[in-house]
């Protein structure tokens, strides 16, 4: 029932049980695999004194404290603000008589206000997954009884009994907190610009089809300038080829020529109903405004991932003082495959397990492995549903990019496909040799070489 200790938000996990040598293609975990060190008679090693749920609300927290023995001492709620969370910390110091460090909390969020406060003041605070924590009520009420007090009870006992489950939490470095939320800034409009960009080319269905096939990509800020110059077929049979070409030239656009464009514009329109033609230009023209607002933010996204990126890379001259961060970053640079996005979203949202090369954790929370489900004489290995979805996007884009300049990505993609797999199967595979290859380039500090393989093999 215990998560990977790093998993992240969004995840709904599925691991082996930890402390158990199963032969499974699915990755457990345990003082190998993430877990804290345990010892031979099975106690936690480090064992803290006092142990704290906090069940977390937009309004109120519900806050339990509970001793070594399981025993509450005090329950409260704290109004959210400022104020209430300096309480909080303040509430806890006062009841405990410990300094902060002894204190341990279990929050059901890996971030947020509450998480930040109390790791500021520097508490031991330590997530869970929601799901598990439905299940860890069940050892307290069978009835399905659920409320905020006993919410925080079952965090703070069960972070007393099974902390294994949990996943410590650290503070991250600035850089890669404005690099995580730039990242998703960045996924929110591309999915905006897909979105008004669907409604543009819905609406020339309508009236205006024949502009369509002047491009794929009808968000483009070229594209709207011309519909704006061009926005219905009865002005497209007036314009004229040097109007045309003069708003090319000045919009760098070289796929298509004048005179192409203008025998596309001025083929045979479709008779509409009256008012239609009105209705779909004032529509497109609201859209028009917005997606040029999205383009431009979208620019400016992308150049602060470059920027935010490169701050985390530092200066490849001064290689004796690189930090390690510094070293990571230029490393998995030069895997194939990545680019911006990819870079971005796994420095965002990978960035502790990359940092302890912790490749099984990797491969879960980016979905590529797989789940096994063993019982008696059954044994079905299934996709794992349980993942971080941005990771597994991040690695599918990664691994379909890689097949395509990769030549052994492509081989291995090959083969795969020759068995019969999916398309989908073989890239997942394909992801999880790439990052237990980026684990190795992490933890011998090297750049990748597409000849590696191949020297192997000679040299074997």
């Amino acid at each position: 029932m215990c998560p990977g200790r790093l998993a992240m938000t969004k995840a709904r996990w599925g691991v082996v049980p930890p402390n158990t040598d199963v032969g499974s293609t699915s990755t457990g975990i345990g003082s190998r695999h993430g877990g804290p060190p345990i010892g031979e008679d099975g106690a936690m090693a480090n064992d803290l004194g006092w142990f704290v749920g906090v069940d977390w609300a937009s309004e109120t927290h519900q806050v339990a404290l509970l001793d070594a023995r399981g025993t509450v001492i005090g329950e409260r709620a704290f109004p959210h603000g400022g104020g209430g969370l300096g309480a909080l910390c303040d509430w806890l110091l006062a009841m405990t008589g410990s300094p902060a460090a002894a204190i341990a909390v279990a929050i059901e969020v890996p971030h947020g206000p509450v998480v930040e406060t109390l790791m500021e003041r520097g508490f031991l605070v330590h997530a869970i997954n929601p799901k598990q924590l439905d299940r860890f009520r069940d050892r307290f009420t069978v009835a399905g009884a659920k409320d905020d007090r006993l919410d925080s009870r079952v965090l703070g006992d069960s972070l007393r009994t099974d902390r294994h489950c949990f996943r410590p939490l650290r503070l991250a470095d600035p850089t890669v907190v404005e690099l995580r939320e730039w990242s998703r800034m960045a996924e929110d409009l591309q999915q905006e610009r897909t979105r008004l960009g669907n409604r543009v080319r819905e609406q020339l269905w309508r009236y205006y089809p024949q502009m369509i096939e002047l491009t794929d990509d009808v968000a483009a800020d070229w594209f709207l300038d011309l519909w704006a110059l061009v926005p219905t077929p009865a002005k497209a049979a007036k314009v004229h080829e040097e109007t045309i070409a003069r708003f090319l030239k000045a919009h760098r656009i070289r796929r298509i020529d004048a005179e192409e464009a203008r025998r596309v514009l001025r083929q045979t329109p479709i008779s509409v109903a009256g008012g239609t033609t009105e209705a779909a230009t004032a529509h497109i023209r609201t859209v028009a405004v917005r997606l040029k607002v999205v383009n431009r933010q979208l620019k400016e996204a992308h150049r602060q991932l470059d920027a935010l990126c490169s701050q985390l890379a530092g200066s490849e001259d001064a290689e004796p003082g690189q930090s390690q961060e510094q070293r990571d970053v230029t490393i998995l640079r030069t895997l194939p495959g990545v680019g911006r996005i990819v870079l971005a979203t796994l420095l965002a949202e990978a960035w502790e397990p990359l940092r302890q090369r912790d490749y099984h954790a990797l491969r879960t929370l980016c979905g590529v492995a797989p789940v096994t489900r063993r019982s008696g004489k059954r044994c079905i290995v299934v996709m794992r549903q349980a993942c971080h979805l941005r990771l597994r996007t991040a690695v599918y884009h990664w691994s379909r990019t890689a097949i395509q300049h990769d030549d052994l990505c492509r081989r291995r993609y090959a083969e795969l496909r020759k068995r019969g797999h999916s398309h989908g199967r073989a890239l997942r595979t394909v992801a999880d040799r790439l990052l237990a290859v980026a684990c190795a380039m992490l933890r011998t500090h090297t750049s990748f070489d597409p000849a590696h393989a191949a020297a192997q093999k000679v040299a074997a």
